[in-house]
């Protein structure tokens, strides 16, 4: 498989909620990072995704496009429309990822997107008040992480 072909197989699997599919496209070494999260390294990248599809099966649509990649890197756009369960908000994050492969699985991959719009978004007046800020920021993440210890020790 071509690695514009795993990135392309990585979207598939999430559009159709297959979080296992998804994971085996990662490389055990796998180093992920966003805005939300931060930074997750193996099987915690890999029970985000498990996570985020659990938590939004109902509401959950995924859209990529612009998907392009070389022998050792890659990029693509997506979207993802879905309910934000702690505030019941509808939430459109527009994000821009970047990709590094080893032995035919991606060993990087990192999602880009503005914090401040998906925070108006996903918070409301909190987050459009307060999104531009470090301390929202931290906030936000800390409860992220929490969340997906919390997720993997239920795995365990």
């Amino acid at each position: 498989m071509s690695n514009k072909e795993v990135i392309e197989s990585f979207y598939k699997a999430f559009a159709r909620h297959d979080a296992e599919a998804m994971a085996a496209l990662y490389h055990d070494d796998i180093k992920f990072s966003d805005p939300v999260f931060g930074t997750l390294k193996g099987e915690q990248a890999k029970n985000m995704w498990r996570m985020l599809i659990e938590r939004g099966k109902q509401s959950l649509s995924i859209r990529y496009s612009n998907v392009q990649a070389s022998d050792t890197n890659g990029t693509a756009n997506w979207t993802a429309d879905y309910l934000f369960s702690s505030t019941g908000n509808m939430v459109h994050n527009v994000i821009s990822a970047s990709f590094e492969f080893k032995d035919g699985k991606i060993i990087r991959h990192t999602d880009y997107f503005s914090f401040w719009k998906w925070s108006r978004q996903a918070l409301g007046t909190t987050g459009l008040l307060l999104g531009w800020t470090p301390i929202l920021k931290k906030k936000v993440s800390e409860q992220a992480k929490k969340g997906l210890e919390k997720y993997s020790k239920s795995r365990a």
